[in-house]
């Protein structure tokens, strides 16, 4: 009977084989709109200007919770490009502002009264110096939750996925995807967009060396 059981053991498929486990869901361009809107209309400046550059950074939370003043700003002027170092990777990674988040966070940094060098995003907390990735994953969890979506299914990551699938979808452009998102390899970035693996060998086709 023992034996049995050991060779079914052995023989059984792990059901997360093949499959990405966790993977959070990018928004689609309409829920982006829905979220900014409400947070328009609740005159929520901090959460506006955190949505709007999460959205255009591509960052991980953990380094858009460190970000600080002039990573984004020089002077009293937004940046339309800026650059950062990832701590996961060590590499830099840039990325655009778009108006529509330069304008936010302008309103931001005015009302908070930041200075150059102190946090974008600072903790009401007196122990941290800067909001913690969790407290933004709870932040994320609102927004999603705002206009009806369920939170399991999105999370940080969603904002790190958003605009590089938006970008994917209309360009295939993988590359470019691959230097937005700081990813060393190619690989990952097609492991990261969740593409298929029809999609990714029709692009590599299309593609002369």
């Amino acid at each position: 009977m023992n034996n049995v059981s050991t060779q079914n053991n052995e023989h059984r498929i792990p059901w997360n084989k093949g499959k990405l486990i966790g993977q959070k869901s990018p928004l689609k361009l309409k829920e982006i709109w829905a979220i900014r809107i409400r947070l328009q209309l609740a005159k929520q400046t901090r959460e506006l200007a955190m949505f709007n550059l999460a959205i255009d950074s591509k960052l991980r939370g953990c380094d858009l919770v460190q970000l600080r003043v002039c990573d984004v700003a020089q002077g009293n002027k937004v940046s339309s490009r800026t650059m950062v170092m990832q701590q996961k990777t060590h590499r830099p990674v840039q990325f655009e502002i778009t108006e529509q988040t330069r304008e936010s966070l302008t309103a931001w940094i005015s009302l908070a009264h930041l200075r150059s060098d102190q946090f974008l995003f600072p903790s009401r907390i007196h122990d941290s110096p800067h909001i913690s990735t969790r407290q933004y994953a709870r932040i994320v969890e609102n927004w999603v939750k705002s206009i009806g979506l369920d939170p399991a299914a999105y999370g940080t990551h969603t904002m790190r996925r958003t605009k590089a699938t938006l970008i994917y979808r209309r360009t295939k452009n993988l590359r470019a995807v691959q230097l937005l998102l700081g990813h060393s390899k190619l690989e990952s970035t097609v492991r990261y967009l969740g593409i298929e693996v029809d999609d990714a060998l029709e692009i590599s086709e299309q593609t002369e060396v």
